[in-house]
């Protein structure tokens, strides 16, 4: 008889290490974990640069307390707590510290901490920011009375209001009634207002009129001679309709003037955490508030209004406080136009290239000089921009149609038009590989199935092959538009500048006015990060600028991104 042992459980063979590493990379493995974890740093650094704008761009307007910094030898700062670092002391500065204060740095290994503090006021100090060490502070204290006060020009004050003047009658801080000071201010900016509008609008139209009559006469003596009875017959009609408006513009400027009168009358006295005083206009001050008493909602007014003067404003202080309108209008209105020149070459190109031309070596050529336009340094597209468009081709129109005005270029400089031709060139070969591609995605069976039920070629296009084709067409409109949105290099060269409030469009004819100079989002952050004369004074603006172009891509992306999420509903075919 056999018997028969139990058996364990079977114990798989071991197999080697390369084998099973062979294994893996048959399998992909090593790839798709590399692929993954690309994607998910990718992501992360996407995210991260997104929240870091994000917090600082909103944060930016947020009123700030103003801190009284009391120094170990007695003199005090006052300004708004800003960011703190760790710095090592160096052999002079420690010569000059006191012996408490050099313990204190030895004990921490010779590191030390130091704040930064927006002073203000740099018609006094001559500079808006201050170091102060912590080792050098005896007391920080936080009074009521201190305020910040918004200017016009060189910046905040930070300081306390000593007197207001009206009419003549001077009142100091305490006898003043709540709210008299708002109530005052409110006035003033109402005179500032008004004396704007008549400078710039209505003696601007004056001065319009005026110019329209002189470079009238001169295209006379330009077109028929200096002594033809041509010429002299419309200088003297320049003469009479010049009368009336020099009178005009003398009541304007006499009513301007009565106006500032009236204006300068209505003084504010403040004076430092120091006790030097500063006398100015009323009218001067942007805003004011306590800094330190200030409650949630009226935190969130001052936020509010903040927000507002930046999206509604033009900018001051050399782009570094006010608001950016100009910028967003001219971002825009170049985006928008650039979109309007790009989509049909670009789609014109790709029909032409996909359902006409003969495949063959040519067209491959053709297709190879695309892509490698996509390559090309953006700063390239803005000299052949200034060279060929504004040199050549607004020279060619200045002397056609402007020759009165030169040797002052009309188009024959930068502008918005050539701003936007020149992008439309940066980004065509985007919109011409996109629609190339989506073209070849409409199935060769519906252009077979149109033409056999007797369409012709074009038909068949137009209805059949481009309205399923438009989703992709718009995706590369869609990313067109971002990267000239945010291209900077060739518009500096061809129209974009630090300040242009005059916008494209007004009330003289012809009302769109594309041969003007505009200004630009992305420059104005370049501009404001490393043009600026104070680079702390800069970055906040650095940050919500970024933060509003972003937004104004993302808004006009998201525009595009539906209308073509409905047509690839619209033409969605179901297969069963």
């Amino acid at each position: 008889m056999t018997v028969i042992e139990p058996k364990g459980p079977e114990v798989p063979a071991k197999r080697p290490r390369r084998a099973h590493a062979a294994e893996l990379s048959a399998f992909g493995e090593p790839f798709l974990w590399a692929h993954g974890g690309a994607l998910a740093i990718g992501i992360v650094l996407i995210i991260g640069f997104l929240v870091l704008v994000l917090w600082n761009g909103i944060a930016t307007f947020w009123p700030r307390p103003v801190a009284v910094v009391t120094l170990e030898d007695g003199s005090l700062v006052a300004g708004e707590p800003s960011r703190t670092e760790p710095f090592r002391p160096g052999p002079e500065l420690l010569s000059s510290l006191s012996e408490t204060q050099r313990q204190t740095v030895a004990a921490a290994d010779g590191w030390a901490e130091r704040r930064l503090y927006r002073i203000g006021n740099y018609d006094l100090y001559n500079e808006d920011f201050r170091w102060i060490a912590d080792y050098a502070v005896a007391r920080v204290d936080y009074p009521p009375e201190m305020v910040f006060v918004e200017r016009l020009e060189w910046g905040p004050f930070v300081g306390m209001v000593q007197a207001l003047a009206v009419g003549g009658e001077t009142r100091t801080a305490a006898s003043l009634r709540p709210g008299e000071l708002q109530s005052e201010l409110a006035k003033a900016q109402d005179r500032w207002q008004r004396i704007r509008h008549i400078e710039r609008s209505l003696i601007g139209a004056v001065n319009h009129e005026m110019e329209r009559e002189r470079l009238a006469v001169r295209r006379a003596i330009l077109d028929h001679g200096a002594g033809s009875p041509a010429a002299l017959a419309a200088q003297a009609a320049a003469e009479r309709r010049m009368k009336p408006l020099e009178e005009r513009y003398q009541a304007l400027a006499a009513e301007a003037r009565a106006i500032k009168d009236a204006d300068a009358a209505v003084t504010i006295t403040l004076a430092d955490v120091g006790g030097r005083d500063k006398t100015m206009p009323l009218s001067q001050v942007v805003r004011i508030y306590a800094a330190n008493d200030l409650s949630l909602i009226e935190k969130l007014g001052v936020y509010v209004s903040r927000w507002w003067e930046f999206l509604s404003e033009e900018p001051r202080e050399a782009n570094t406080e006010g608001g950016v309108f100009p910028a967003i209008f001219g971002t825009f209105a170049m985006t928008l136009l650039m979109v309007i020149v790009v989509a049909p070459f670009g789609v014109i190109t790709a029909l032409y290239l996909r359902e006409y031309a003969k495949q063959g070596r040519l067209v491959s050529i053709v297709r190879i000089s695309v892509n490698n336009l996509a390559g090309v340094p953006s700063i390239v597209y803005g000299v052949f921009g200034l060279g060929f468009f504004a040199y050549i081709l607004g020279g060619s129109i200045d002397d056609l149609f402007y020759p009165e005005r030169l040797p002052s270029p009309t188009f024959g400089t930068g502008g918005l038009l050539w701003a936007s031709l020149t992008l439309a060139l940066l980004t065509v070969p985007v919109v011409i590989v996109a629609t190339e591609e989506a073209l070849a995605a409409v199935p060769r069976s519906m252009r077979e199935g149109s033409l056999a039920c007797g369409a012709s070629k074009w038909q068949t296009i137009r209805n059949i092959v481009l309205p399923r084709a438009m989703p992709g067409i718009l995706t590369g409109l869609i990313l067109a538009m971002a990267r000239g949105a945010g291209e900077v290099a060739p518009l500096m060269l061809v129209g974009v500048v630090k300040l242009a409030p005059e916008l494209p469009i007004d009330g003289y004819f012809p009302y769109v006015h594309l041969e003007r100079s505009f200004m630009h989002l992305g420059f104005h952050i370049y501009d404001v990060g490393f043009q600026s004369r104070n680079s702390e004074a800069g970055k906040p603006m650095v940050f919500v600028t970024t933060l509003l172009l972003i937004g104004l891509v993302a808004a006009m992306n998201a525009t595009a991104i539906v209308i073509r999420n409905r047509l690839k509903r619209k033409f969605a075919v179901g297969h069963f």
